[in-house]
């Protein structure tokens, strides 16, 4: 039996999918394309420009001469790296609670109408803070990102005492298996959270089973002293409850420049074997429990066991068209963590991030358990 089959009956007959709590960013995300040439005047009479490489060339054209651009915009829809990761996780069973920027500018502790169907997948909700905004070009390869973060600024420790409290922030994170937390390139008050998470929180929880995932979201505008600092204090925090750290491609080769481990580019290994001793070598390097790495075409991870060090590729599921790819990186990040709070192997964990990634850009929104197992079946 293939792998993918073997995580797909394990996630048919598993009774209880354990909880997470998620945060603490939000986002409201305009789905946009950029018009190559029009038809017509029409909603959908213009041909986009494909690829980000063609993109690159107009705007490059532009340079002392000047361009118009028209972006359409395709759908407005609720995200950020928390919200996206959370709704996937309670779309696949997992009772969420999420904290974060999901609510209203004029009243940022009530939630953000735009936000009501992902509240809906949560147990729990918890607004601090109005969303902040980003316009994602979507692009045949890939996507674009362009983010305005002011409002994801509020999220900090301080004010999460004072809305959510000490004393309930610990139950919630004691009635749940995993906690998630993402997006520190964007938010200032992130690393405030962690210290307060280490000094307050996490040593008066039962250690047992639980653990901790975070993704840094594209640290490539952070300086070298950011990510070392940041690092620093995962470190720390390892020490208290297991942590893995998610990358995509792009973000594996800062962090090997960074901490000077070897590059995946121009390496005579092939992709799979090259992201896999990545994964192992960042792990070593971070000194934390987990790395995964996830390019497109699959994913490699290594995490420390009580048996050692464990490592996994998984190949695919790639599609050159998907449906949707914003947010894709969250729906796999959502997968592998919940493949390890049910005990799963890391190939197995791989598995399950990639066939919620894969399922959620072909069907453009996040996949039930059973949806899931439907398609790992397929592989």
């Amino acid at each position: 039996m293939s792998i993918a089959h073997t995580v797909a009956a394990k996630l048919a007959a598993a009774k209880d999918i354990p909880a997470s709590v998620v945060g603490f960013d939000g986002f409201i995300d305009e789905i946009i394309a950029v018009v190559d040439r029009r038809r017509d005047m029409t909603s959908g009479g213009y041909e986009p420009i494909r690829t980000i490489a063609d993109f690159a060339a107009r705007v490059g054209a532009a340079a002392g001469k000047s361009a118009n651009l028209e972006l359409v915009v395709k759908e407005e829809r609720w995200g950020g790296n928390g919200p996206l990761m959370a709704g996937a996780l309670a779309s696949l069973g997992s009772g969420v609670t999420f904290i974060g920027a999901v609510g209203r500018q004029d009243s940022p502790r009530e939630l953000d109408s735009r936000y009501g169907e992902f509240a809906a997948r949560c147990r729990k909700t918890i607004p601090i803070a109005p969303p902040a905004h980003t316009d994602a070009l979507e692009f045949a390869d890939g996507k674009i990102m362009l983010g305005k973060p002011a409002n994801v600024q509020v999220p900090t420790w301080d004010v999460l005492m004072s809305v959510v409290g000490k004393d309930a922030l610990t139950r919630q994170i004691e009635d749940a298996r995993l906690i998630g937390m993402v997006n520190w390139v964007m938010m200032a008050g992130v690393e405030g959270i962690w210290e307060g998470l280490i000094r307050e929180v996490l040593p008066r929880i039962s250690k047992q089973g639980r653990r901790v995932f975070i993704d840094l979201a594209d640290p490539a505008k952070r300086t070298d002293e950011d990510i070392k600092r940041a690092m620093g204090i995962l470190r720390r925090m390892n020490a208290l409850v297991p942590v893995t750290l998610g990358l995509n491609l792009a973000e594996a080769e800062r962090m090997a420049s960074v901490f000077g481990a070897g590059s995946l580019r121009g390496s005579s290994r092939s992709l799979g074997a090259a992201v896999e001793a990545a994964a192992v070598e960042l792990r070593e390097r971070l000194e934390l429990n987990g790395v995964v790495v996830h390019p497109r075409e699959g994913a490699g991870a290594a995490v420390e066991t009580t048996a050692g060090v464990e490592k996994a590729w998984f190949h695919g599921p790639f599609t050159p068209t998907p449906r949707l790819s914003t947010g894709a990186g969250d729906h796999f990040n959502a997968g592998f963590a919940l493949g390890q709070i049910l005990d799963m192997s890391v190939g197995e964990c791989l598995a399950v991030g990639c066939g919620v990634s894969g399922a959620y850009v072909r069907d453009a929104e996040s996949p039930t358990r059973e949806r899931l197992v439907e398609f790992l079946r397929r592989l």
